[in-house]
């Protein structure tokens, strides 16, 4: 069982990917056409040509780490909007994605906040947590 921090960083390689290629060539692949660094975290996901092997690779702080899944039947399928060479995803996403649900069939609904406003013990003082910022009363604005 893969287990992610829920802070990971995840990208997708759009290109398919020789996978003759270990650990150091996946980390120049990261390095020269990602524009990332693989040392400052972050799990990086290839797939080969055919769509029926996946590789993730990801830093521990110790040594590389890099996860294989060879398909007996099928093909991963994901969603790829745009045309840029890595595509960021969230765990949700890389979780459907191993287990073969077809991303580009499937939608995601709105039912995250882009913020929360907490009432402040302090007369009505407001902070929103995700931009953690205070604002002043109702009656002072």
């Amino acid at each position: 069982m893969l287990s992610l921090a829920p802070a990971a960083r995840i990208f997708l390689c759009r290109e398919p990917v020789d996978f003759r290629k270990a650990h150091d060539g996946l980390v120049a692949i990261i390095r020269d056409h990602l524009g990332e660094d693989i040392f400052a975290g972050g799990v990086f996901v290839f797939l080969n040509k055919r769509s029926d092997r996946i590789k993730l690779i990801e830093w521990d702080r110790n040594g590389l780490w890099l996860h294989y899944k060879r398909l007996e039947k099928g093909t991963f399928r994901w969603a790829s909007p745009g045309a840029q060479e890595k595509v960021s995803m969230t765990r949700a996403e890389l979780s459907m994605l191993l287990e073969g649900i077809d991303l580009k069939a499937g939608r995601m609904r709105p039912h995250f906040a882009a913020g929360l406003r907490i009432k402040g013990r302090a007369e009505g003082e407001e902070t929103h947590a995700l931009a953690g910022e205070r604002t002043a009363p109702q009656e002072a604005r």
